[in-house]
């Protein structure tokens, strides 16, 4: 090729790296500039068996035959930076002659533009895999902070699983025994027999874990710290501390299949910082929760203070009044309808005061206790019934009341419960009395379906 026409390719093919076009598409014009401007019969950029990963996806050109003419090889390193990323490779003339100094300077020239692509092209990854990662993290502290997601710790597992490229997202948290379970897991290929997976006390990785740092596996089914049952189907993992304000949650774990490529430095680290914002999140969010129990408790409280204070006051002061009534001379007219007025105000002081006693537990803590307990059951028929039974409680049931002799009772209770469920159409009202008084616990319930049916249980304290 004459050298002013060698020198305009030369300069087009440098132009091409910067004219916006696709790492692939630049680096194949390369490639096939350098064919074109040296002779060869074959042109390839080759990466050696060390090299990047991120470089095999860009393989570009014609491939090479080194057997066409094996005595005239010519081969340039390609460089991004310091590194050394592939070879700019030619193989074979076709008039025979060897290569000569000025084609292997066209090729320097050529290796230094591929390098200088496949720099930006790494540049260009990495930023939009910070943006995305960026973006995730965002995303799961907003889905936090607001209560858009009442599990949180799955919501960190499935987001961290699809940003990875991971074919699972795991989330452990320390044992009383001293080693860490997964707890939840994102798993869509395979969800069964994840969850429950235990890295026994001692294994190497905990005092790692434990401490809050990061682990880094090349191949969980054959590393040797690796200990739990489910290690033989995973292969490249990160394993990242779940840790803010002094606080370890726990371990998110992103492990890849066997055989899929290794986490490269720049995913390390991202995987690592979205971690740390995520485990600020989940403590925010926890304390946001708490706030908001304690806010909901507070109100309850003072609702049932107002209760006590103010309706059962006066109720009482009513049927009082009443009770005074029937005692004067001339109430024979009216002694009924006043003795059936005393009654109800009775059963209603009662049941306020069973609303009392529910307002009075934790929110989000399960019913304790023999009340508790009970009112966990008719809670439970009220969503079948349409209706809450009415519930009256008589002498210290919560001191009394052994769990030996609440068990039965319960069963009594759900039994009783549900032969009202069956008949709920006609059932409009039912009333649940638990007494304690004396030597004995007395269970009483009532509905007015049909005739009416009254069920009674009794045991010795």
């Amino acid at each position: 090729m004459q050298s002013a026409a060698r020198l305009t390719r030369l300069l087009e093919a440098v132009l091409d790296v910067g004219a916006g076009l696709d790492p692939r598409t630049t680096l194949e014009r390369l490639v096939a500039g350098a064919a074109e401007l040296t002779g060869a019969a074959h042109a390839c950029l080759a990466a050696p068996p060390d090299a990047p990963e991120d470089l095999t996806g860009i393989r570009a050109g014609r491939a090479p035959d080194p057997g066409a003419h094996p005595a005239h090889p010519l081969r340039v390193p390609v460089r991004a930076g310091d590194e050394e990323v592939g070879e700019l490779c030619l193989a074979g003339r076709s008039d025979g002659r060897p290569y000569t100094a000025e084609d292997e300077q066209v090729l320097r020239v050529l290796a230094a533009q591929a390098g200088l692509a496949i720099g930006n092209a790494r540049l260009y990854g990495t930023a939009r895999q910070r943006a995305r990662w960026l973006k995730g993290a965002a995303a799961v502290t907003t889905a936090l902070l607001t209560g858009r997601t009442d599990d949180a710790l799955t919501t960190v597992a499935e987001r961290a699983r699809l940003l990875a490229g991971a074919s699972a997202g795991v989330i452990l948290q320390p044992t009383a025994e001293g080693g860490m379970e997964i707890v939840t897991a994102s798993a869509p290929d395979d969800p069964d027999g994840i969850v429950g997976a235990v890295i026994a006390p001692g294994s190497p990785v905990l005092e790692q874990l434990l401490g809050g740092e990061p682990v880094f596996v090349a191949d969980s089914a054959t590393d040797p710290r690796m200990t739990t049952r489910v290690r033989h189907r995973f292969g490249p993992s990160m394993m990242l501390p779940l840790q803010a304000q002094g606080r370890l949650i726990g371990t998110l774990a992103l492990p890849r299949r066997r055989g899929d490529r290794p986490y490269t430095a720049v995913e390390k680290l991202l995987a690592t910082q979205f971690a740390s914002q995520a485990a600020l999140a989940l403590v925010l969010a926890d304390a946001r929760r708490g706030r908001a129990r304690l806010a909901v408790y507070e109100d309850r409280d003072r609702i049932a203070r107002d209760l006590h204070d103010l309706v059962v006051q006066r109720l009482f002061a009513t049927g009082m009044t009443l009770e005074s009534t029937l005692r004067r001379p001339g109430a024979d007219d009216v002694r009924d309808l006043l003795g059936r007025a005393v009654e109800e105000l009775r059963s209603t002081v009662q049941e306020v005061r069973t609303a009392i006693f529910a307002l009075q537990q934790p929110p989000a803590d399960p019913p304790a206790g023999p009340r508790g307990r009970v009112l966990r059951e008719t809670a439970t028929a009220a969503a079948l019934l349409g209706f809450a039974p009415a519930t009256r409680f008589t002498g210290a049931v919560d001191s009394v009341v052994s769990d030996e002799v609440l068990e039965p009772l319960l069963t009594a209770l759900r039994r009783a419960l549900a032969a009202v469920v069956r008949r709920r159409e006609e059932v409009t009202r039912v009333e649940v009395s638990v007494d304690a008084t004396g030597d004995a616990v007395r269970l009483t319930v009532r509905d007015d379906g049909g005739t009416g049916t009254t069920v009674r249980w009794e045991s010795r304290l």
